[in-house]
C-alpha cells in the first residue's frame, strides 16, 4: 500500500462504508435544523439572544447535540439519552446478578439491547418533558399551539422519536459504517460546532472583547494538548507472555516469540468523560425548566463552570475509567485465557496472575483518568481566568479535544485494518490463482 488515502478509494468495501456513514452524518445534521411542530424559530431565535435563560446550560446541551438543543430540533436530546441509559444498564448488570446471568446465556445480549431501547424511551419522554418546560419559560410568543396538552404531547413524541432514529442511525453506522456509531455522531456535532466557535472567537477579538495575544495563546495550548492526547492514546504497557508449544497432528502451535499483553494507558478511552458529562447533563437539563428557589440554586451550584461541578466531574471521570475498565478488561478472564492456551507470564506464579494484572491495571488507570480529568477541566479554565464565552471554552476545550481525538484515532484504525485485511485477500487470491496455472 503505497499511500493509504489514495487506497481508501480503490477498495470497494471501503468505499460503500465511508459513503454510508457521511450520508448518515448528513441526516443527522439536516434533522439538527428541523424544528419540533409548534414552535415560532424566528421568536425563538430572538427570546435566546435577548438572554431569556442561562446561556451556559444552552451552551453545554449544545456541546453533545451539536447546535440541535438551541434550535428545538427533533434531534434536540442528541444521543445522550441512550448513553444515560447504557450507563444504568452496565450498573444494572454488576448490582442484580440475576439480570447478568440473563446477559451470558444465547441470545441475552440481545435481551439486554431491548431493555435498554425500553429505557432510554422512558428517560427521552422525561427530557422531553422538561424541554416543554423549558420552551415555556423562553416566553409564550415562541410557540404557535398551547402548552398544553397540544404543544407538550407532540413535543414530547417528536423528541423521542428523533433520539430513536438517532440511536437507529448510530447502529447502523457501527454495522455497515465506518467506526463506532454512538461516538461518530458526537463526534459530528462536536466538528459541526467548531467553526461557529472560531467565528465567535474572531468577532470578540474584533470587537476588543478579548486580547488577541491571549487567543493566540489559547490556540497554541489546543494544538499541545490535541499533541499530548494523541501520544496519551497510542501509549501502552506491554505485558510479556510465553506460550508453550503445543502438537496438534502434525501442527505445531504456541511458543510465539515476543507475544505480549498491550494494556493501554488510557484502556477506557473518551468513555469515561462521556459517561461523567452524561450524568451530570441529566439532572441539570431536568432541574433548569422549574422556577423554584431551591431547584435554582442547585442548578446554580451545578453550572459546568463551577466549583462543586468540576469537584463531581473529576471524582465521576475517574470512577467510570475504573469501572468501564474492570467491564472491559476483566484480570480474571484474561488470566482464564492466558492459562487455557498454555501461557505464563515470566516470574508470575499461574495463580497470582490475576492479582499482578490487576496490580498492573490500577496503576495504569489512575493516572489515565487523572490526566482525562485535568483535560477535561480546561474549559473551567478558560472561563474562569480569560473570561472566554462558554460556547467557545467547549469547543476548544478538554471534552471535546478528547472526544475527537479519541473517536478520529479509532476510526482511522478501523480504516487501517480494513485496509490491511483487502491486502491480504488480494495475495491469498492471486496465490490460488498462480496455484492453478501451474
Amino acid at each position: 500500500m503505497a499511500n493509504p488515502l489514495i487506497s481508501i478509494f480503490r477498495v470497494k468495501e471501503l468505499k460503500e462504508r465511508i459513503f454510508f456513514t457521511t450520508m448518515m452524518l448528513v441526516v443527522f445534521r439536516i434533522g439538527a435544523y428541523i424544528p419540533i411542530p409548534g414552535i415560532n424559530v424566528q421568536n425563538l431565535q430572538l427570546a435566546l439572544l435577548a438572554g431569556s435563560t442561562g446561556n451556559f446550560i444552552v451552551d453545554y446541551l449544545d456541546f453533545f447535540a451539536g447546535g440541535a438543543f438551541s434550535n428545538f430540533s427533533v434531534f434536540m436530546l442528541g444521543i445522550m439519552p441512550y448513553i444515560s441509559m447504557s450507563i444504568i444498564m452496565q450498573l444494572l448488570l454488576i448490582v442484580f446478578p440475576k439480570l447478568k446471568k440473563i446477559s451470558q446465556e444465547e441470545g441475552g445480549k440481545k435481551k439486554i439491547q431491548k431493555y435498554q431501547r425500553i429505557g432510554t424511551v422512558g428517560i427521552c419522554l422525561v427530557q422531553s418533558f422538561a424541554v416543554t418546560q423549558y420552551a415555556n419559560s423562553l416566553g409564550e410568543q415562541i410557540l404557535t399551539i398551547p402548552l398544553w396538552p397540544n404543544f407538550t404531547i407532540v413535543a414530547m413524541i417528536t423528541v423521542t422519536t428523533g433520539t430513536m432514529f438517532l440511536m437507529w442511525i448510530g447502529e447502523q453506522i457501527t454495522k455497515r459504517g465506518i467506526g463506532n456509531g454512538i461516538s461518530i455522531l458526537i463526534f459530528a456535532g462536536i466538528v459541526a460546532r467548531l467553526p461557529t466557535a472560531l467565528w465567535e472567537l474572531f468577532n470578540l477579538v474584533q470587537r476588543g472583547e478579548l486580547n488577541p495575544i491571549l487567543v493566540i495563546v489559547i490556540l497554541g495550548i489546543f494544538v499541545a494538548v490535541v499533541t499530548l492526547v494523541v501520544y496519551e492514546q497510542q501509549g501502552q504497557r506491554k505485558i510479556p507472555v510465553n506460550y508453550a508449544k503445543r502438537v496438534v497432528g502434525r501442527r505445531m502451535y504456541g511458543g510465539a516469540p515476543n507475544a505480549f499483553i498491550p494494556f493501554k494507558i488510557n484502556p477506557s478511552g473518551v468513555i469515561p468523560v462521556i459517561f461523567a458529562s452524561s450524568i451530570l447533563t441529566f439532572p441539570m437539563q431536568i432541574l433548569s425548566s422549574f422556577e423554584a428557589p431551591w431547584v435554582r440554586a442547585v442548578v446554580d451550584a451545578l453550572r459546568p463552570h463551577g466549583t462543586l461541578y468540576n469537584i463531581l466531574y473529576v471524582l465521576l471521570i475517574v470512577f467510570f475509567a475504573y469501572f468501564y475498565t474492570q467491564v472491559s478488561l476483566n484480570p480474571s478472564e484474561i488470566s482464564k485465557q492466558i492459562r487455557e492456551n498454555g501461557g505464563s507470564i515470566p516470574g508470575i506464579r499461574s495463580d497470582k496472575m490475576e492479582d499482578y494484572l490487576t496490580r498492573i491495571l490500577n496503576r495504569i488507570v489512575l493516572p489515565g483518568s487523572l490526566y482525562l480529568a485535568a483535560i477535561a477541566v480546561l474549559p473551567s479554565i478558560y472561563m474562569s481566568l480569560f473570561s472566554f464565552p462558554s460556547s467557545v471554552s467547549y469547543i476548544l476545550g478538554g471534552t471535546s479535544l478528547l472526544i475527537m481525538v479519541g473517536v478520529d484515532l479509532d476510526t482511522m484504525s478501523q480504516i487501517e485494518g480494513l485496509l490491511k485485511m483487502h491486502h491480504h485477500e488480494g495475495l491469498t487470491r492471486k496465490g490460488r490463482l498462480k496455484g492453478r496455472n501451474l
